[in-house]
């Protein structure tokens, strides 16, 4: 009979994926040889001669080492914001709604819907590695290659067609530069060097936005929007503004309860900002209390300001579609 129970609390849940490092997907049930001859790119002419296009570790070093003086409480916040010390909202949100009683979050990421691999485990595979939940409550699930993943949204309806889906997003040239920054810092931990953030995005042959960047294809929110509305009406989603979530969490909170119908107990009680830390704290009650970890704060690279301008103008009419869609408009530049 307890087997039974378990196996029915299981099958209430709410799964949630992600655009990787700053766009967030969730979702939400109830259960060579003319060289001469190329132009030479002015952008690419600033970085400097050959070897001098990698970024130079030490400057990381110096700005984490800022941000550790930062959370002792012994760098102002102007010297933070000089030096692109910035905070990720992805996880965050996941925490956050985890702030709500009827809100349940799996421990970890499952990435069944985005590995073939955990996919060919089946729906039951899946469902094990839910937490347990009451009928009347979700539970969430990230995973962070859903939402750009082509097979994802078949698979997804195929489980469950209902289902509602809270897709997260941050302005795209700084979404981008965020998923650059992960794998600058991967590297740096195995103390390589790597290519500037310049010489990725920017094609030296065209002087153009490189669209086979995977950090630039990702922030093209409408593109892996349209895939997902083959299968899912308009209806069935909810934008969050990611870079909102980050400064002001209780508005962009209070918008998602509403979503999902549910009743509203997330206060500015549970949301307290750690002058410390830099960033929003979470007080589930009058004894528990939980920071999010100091990864969720990720320092920006110095990036070229005609490479960010290029960016924004590329991104810009896939942002006014991506506005029309959805029906929500964000101060993007």
């Amino acid at each position: 009979m307890l087997f039974k129970q378990q196996a029915l609390l299981r099958q209430k849940l709410l799964v949630l994926g992600s655009l990787a490092i700053g766009s967030l997907l969730y979702l939400v049930a109830r259960v060579g040889s003319l060289d001469r001859l190329q132009p030479l790119c002015p952008i690419d002419g600033r970085f400097g001669p050959r070897g001098q296009d990698e970024i130079p570790l030490r400057a990381l070093q110096f700005k984490r080492g800022l941000l550790h003086e930062f959370r002792k409480g012994n760098a102002t916040k102007e010297q933070i914001r000089l030096h692109n010390l910035v905070q990720r909202g992805t996880r965050a949100l996941l925490e956050m709604l985890n702030l709500h009683p009827a809100v349940v979050k799996a421990s970890q990421e499952i990435h069944f819907f985005d590995n073939d691999e955990n996919y060919a485990k089946g729906i039951e595979w899946y469902r094990k590695k839910m937490p347990f939940s009451y009928p009347q409550q979700i539970t969430i699930e990230k995973s962070p290659a859903y939402f750009i993943t082509e097979e994802v949204p078949e698979r997804i309806y195929k489980m469950n067609s209902s289902i509602k889906l809270l897709i997260i997003v941050r302005e795209p040239t700084t979404r981008a530069i965020s998923d650059y920054t992960q794998v600058l810092e991967g590297k740096e931990r195995k103390n390589k060097t790597y290519y500037k953030f310049e010489k990725l995005a920017i094609d030296p042959n065209t002087c153009e936005v490189n669209t086979k960047y995977k950090a630039v294809r990702t922030s093209i929110y409408t593109k892996h929007l349209e895939r997902w509305l083959k299968y899912f009406p308009i209806e069935q989603f909810h934008i969050v503004d990611g870079d909102r979530l980050i400064t002001e969490p209780l508005p962009e909170l209070q918008l998602v309860e509403k979503f999902l119908n549910l009743p509203p107990r997330i206060s500015q009680y549970n949301l307290y900002f750690n002058a410390t830390r830099g960033f929003y704290c979470l007080r589930f009650n009058i004894v528990f209390n939980k920071c999010l970890a100091g990864s969720k704060g990720r320092i920006h690279p110095e990036v070229d300001t005609s490479v960010i301008t290029k960016l924004r103008k590329f991104f810009h009419p896939f942002n006014q579609k991506f506005y029309q869609i959805t029906g929500r408009t964000f101060n993007w530049p």
